[in-house]
């Protein structure tokens, strides 16, 4: 048995495979071990730089913050989800004045990192004279704007790498190129591309985190405000760890979203198949 890329492994090679895994596995626990460790002998788990995290009101501020990230992100999302499709179907579109605005559009704002992006709209548009710019906006734009191109180039690729026989048939029965991309191609390249956008979701989760620089009273910028606490022993790197713990858990509750809608959407499928195939 062997595998088109490279050969299947043999018995003394998975037994090396194994003890490299195990290897690996045991150094990562060491270095794990070692920080906390070293948290511990400079007081990071003392009582008082965790009682701050007793209190109801901060508790209540946590999900004052959560709720903050959230919305930053739902509309970072939905909006660079708009925008990657539309910047997509512009960059497939046969008119040379169409695709070359979309392609640069796409590139230049690809190119750009995404913090320098919210300090534009937080500090620079003010100082031209662009009024009413709050660090919500300056966050959602520099989102929808770096997370929108770089998934533009999602869905373009999911879109070209479906077999143009596809599309040549949906003009051939009459649809025009923007029907076909909308109704034919671009729901298989998201069912296609969706680990992708998946993966792309959860960095625009993190990436609200950006807005602390900005003063975004987001959960990063509150677990600052609590790590300069001096009555409480100043617990920066408790406060680091809970927000920690609450992004991997938002990350992770999002990534299981994603993938039940993943299975949902290949059940469906194949529930169609399978009555096509009974029809005919």
């Amino acid at each position: 048995m062997s595998s088109v890329l490279f050969d299947v492994p043999g018995p003394k090679a998975r037994t090396r495979n194994v003890y490299l895994n195990i290897a690996t596995l045991i150094v990562v626990l060491g270095i794990i071990a070692f920080v906390l460790f070293r948290f511990y002998q400079s007081g990071q788990f003392t009582a008082q730089k965790w009682e701050i995290f007793t209190f109801p009101r901060v508790q209540e501020m946590f999900l004052t913050v959560i709720g903050a990230t959230l919305k930053a992100f739902a509309v970072g999302a939905v909006g660079s989800l708009v925008l990657g499709i539309i910047l997509a179907f512009g960059r497939l579109a046969e008119s040379k004045w169409l695709s070359l605005p979309c392609y640069w559009f796409t590139e230049v704002f690809r190119a750009v990192p995404l913090l320098i992006l919210m300090m534009i709209m937080y500090y620079g548009l003010p100082s031209a004279g662009v009024k009413g710019i709050t660090p919500f906006i300056a966050v959602v734009v520099g989102l929808i704007l770096y997370n929108g191109s770089v998934l533009a180039e999602v869905f373009r690729a999911g879109i070209e790498s479906l077999p143009k026989g596809q599309r040549e048939a949906g003009l051939a029965i009459g649809l025009s190129n923007g029907q076909v991309l909308r109704t034919i191609l671009l729901p298989q390249a998201v069912r296609a591309m969706l680990p992708v956008i998946i993966a792309q979701l959860v960095v625009i989760m993190k990436d609200t985190a950006l807005g602390f620089l900005i003063t975004y009273n987001e959960i990063l910028y509150y677990a600052n405000f609590l790590g300069s606490q001096g009555q409480y022993g100043s617990p920066v790197v408790p406060a680091l760890m809970v927000a920690a713990v609450i992004y991997v858990g938002l990350c992770l509750i999002l990534s299981g979203v994603a993938k039940f809608v993943e299975f949902k959407m290949s059940s469906r499928v194949k529930v169609i198949k399978a009555k096509v195939g009974i029809a005919g």
